[in-house]
């Protein structure tokens, strides 16, 4: 599924309103100034409002749906109509804002 590419500077939050944040973008490739996000890439997430519940947290995210026919190094990308899953709940991530010049498939 065609979507936009996912960047450095995209706000991407988990389901319970945590900030998602790629551990290792891929510097090589950029889109409107900063670089891309490949699928393998971990995403550390802060903030996650279940923090404040018996439940634990969301901690950590790994998109596992992204592009297939674009890749930079050989890796697809992350897009942002793509599916990730937050550890340990097992919920997605929310693009919130992200760059809209640049789509992939």
């Amino acid at each position: 599924m065609p979507g936009p590419l996912l960047h450095l500077g995209a706000t991407v939050l988990c389901m319970h309103g945590g900030t998602a944040q790629p551990t290792a973008p891929f510097p090589r490739v950029t889109v409107s100034g900063q670089p891309v996000v490949t699928l393998p890439t971990p995403h550390v997430v802060a903030g996650c409002a279940l923090a404040a519940t018996s439940t634990p947290p969301c901690v950590s995210a790994q998109w596992v749906v992204g592009s297939t026919r674009v890749l930079a190094g050989g890796l697809p990308l992350a897009l942002a109509s793509g599916t990730a899953v937050c550890v340990p709940t097992g919920t997605g991530l929310l693009p919130a804002a992200f760059q809209v010049r640049v789509s992939a498939t």
